[in-house]
């Protein structure tokens, strides 16, 4: 069988990109488990640019948003996808358009102004970099440096919570917890004050998992999927998570953002 492709959606600016990459995944992330794969073009300043990123958007049969300020950029962009057969999305155009009118007063057309290169600024850079080089246990001093660390079996929303709260200015670390592999150390000696357990039911992870490999192309008997595999895991991970004595949160039936605002009001109250 072969390989569905994840849809991609490509955010074109005129500045970091930041803006239309939050609004996409914010709205990505109702259709978890579907992956959508998310592709930040920043910094457009000339129609060249745009037109290697149609053409790349065309080959992917791919979805242009945009948060470009400059009228002209904007106007080719849009010229082209129409030309293109392409689907689009402008964020600002439309609220500009109506604050130009309801002020009577032009836009500046100024590129960036949204996120000024202030301490907070860079402190959600940092943030979000230190998600990326500790995602997934890749390496796992982070947890002794993390705000915040993750542990959970596959597919409880470990990386996508990361990454949230990170864009909240929390360094956060995520450690799978797998039967076959013996969870780091640093697990059980930094304070479990801060490491946070993702539980689900088997029911939820069963179907999480049939919808990931169905994306994939691959056949539901993988034991990725499979029922006695995945309580195997669960059982595994609860021992885990006492033995830390950690907080643990149900994500069973929550999105992202709610698991989200819970660490964080967990966070601050802890």
């Amino acid at each position: 069988m072969a390989e569905r492709k994840n849809p991609v959606i490509y955010i074109a600016s005129d500045s970091a990109g930041e803006t239309g990459e939050s609004v996409v995944r914010a709205a990505a992330v109702q259709f978890y488990p579907q992956q959508v794969d998310v592709r930040v073009v920043p910094f457009l300043e000339n129609h060249e640019g745009i037109d290697k990123l149609i053409q790349t958007a065309k080959e992917r049969d791919g979805i242009i948003v945009f948060t470009l300020v400059i009228p002209e950029l904007r106007d080719y962009l849009v010229e082209q996808s129409i030309r293109n057969q392409l689907m689009y999305i402008d964020l600002l155009g439309p609220i500009l358009g109506s604050l130009e009118k309801k002020l009577q007063q032009e836009s500046r057309h100024q590129p960036g102004m949204i996120h000024p290169l202030d301490e907070d600024y860079f402190k959600k850079v940092e943030a979000v970099e230190f998600a990326v080089k500790y995602d997934d246990g890749r390496d796992f001093t982070g947890v002794l440096q993390a705000d915040i660390v993750l542990v959970g079996v596959s597919r409880t929303s470990k990386t996508p919570l990361s990454m949230y709260l990170a864009h909240k200015k929390f360094k956060v670390a995520n450690v799978p917890l797998v039967p076959e592999i013996q969870p780091p150390e640093q697990l059980f000696t930094v304070s479990n004050k801060k490491v946070i357990g993702l539980r689900i039911t088997p029911e939820k992870l069963n179907m999480i998992r049939s919808e990931r490999l169905k994306t994939l192309g691959l056949p539901q008997t993988a034991m990725y999927a499979n029922v006695e595999r995945i309580n195997l895991e669960l059982e595994y991970a609860d021992k885990i998570m006492k033995r830390i004595g950690c907080t643990v949160i149900d994500v069973s039936n929550k999105a992202v953002e709610e698991t989200a605002s819970l660490i964080i009001d967990w966070y601050h109250g802890r």
